[in-house]
């Protein structure tokens, strides 16, 4: 009889009634799976069991880690799609950590600041291309950055997602030549040794299905520590003491 692998308990970041967070890790999928990809549905199946199987809110590309967010009923599936989708003025807060390759010289890098493309996802290559200028067929994707450390090879960003598109966060980098460690698809240099890319879902902030006066913010560590992520964390702590 095949042993089917258990859902590691230390890796739901929250749960109650209503949602569970889960720490996903690169090659794993929200649902449905091919190849080598890990599916979480069966492995949330077996840990919740019940009538209704917690069911995926949002997605993260297969090769991201961090915050995937679970219903786990039918009326909070429901209400965190409409706060997904902005109905209601309710608001979702998605941060990422992203380590990068160095830019070329030009353009200049501010420390901080907004991003603003037009974008358009290929199904065929499932690539998604960012533009400067506005055209038919486009979509507007936003995000906010802050450069929160340099290593001797790579940039650490911090970033807030304002807008949720296909691809959006690499394919923006991308535009500037800032290609994710590992991320061949847009441009990086070479892949990762145990696979995925280093951009994380480091933190989601939500409305309480149960309380919607309420939030719940829910953290993220990288799932995999290592020197690179641990002197990402290092940064981002000393530039969180030295902010006003």
């Amino acid at each position: 009889m095949e042993n089917k692998p258990a859902l590691d308990v230390s890796r739901i970041l929250y749960e109650d009634e209503n949602c569970l967070v889960v720490n996903k890790r690169p090659g794993e999928t929200a649902e449905g799976s091919t190849g080598n990809v890990t599916d979480l549905s069966p492995l949330l199946a077996a840990a919740y069991p019940g009538p209704f199987v917690p069911a995926a809110v949002h997605r993260l590309d297969v090769p991201v880690s961090g915050c995937l967010l679970f219903a786990r009923t039918p009326q909070a599936l429901s209400f965190l799609s409409g706060a997904f989708s902005g109905a209601g003025g309710r608001r979702v807060e998605k941060r990422y950590w992203a380590i990068t390759e160095p830019p070329p010289p030009v353009p200049a890098l501010r420390e901080s600041g907004e991003l603003i493309h037009w974008i358009k996802h290929d199904p065929r290559t499932n690539k998604t291309t960012a533009f400067e200028k506005s055209a038919p067929g486009l979509k507007q994707a936003v995000l906010r950055y802050r450069l929160v450390g340099r290593g001797q090879r790579y940039l650490f960003f911090e970033i807030e997602l304002v807008t949720g598109r296909h691809h959006q966060i690499r394919a923006q980098l991308a535009r500037l030549g800032l290609h994710i460690k590992g991320d061949l698809k847009y441009g990086a240099r070479r892949s990762e040794k145990e696979g995925g890319i280093r951009l994380h879902a480091r933190s989601l902030c939500f409305p309480n299905p149960a309380r919607q006066d309420d939030t719940i913010r829910v953290t993220a560590p990288p799932p995999v520590r290592d020197n690179l992520w641990d002197a990402f964390n290092e940064s981002a702590e000393i530039e969180s003491k030295a902010a006003p």
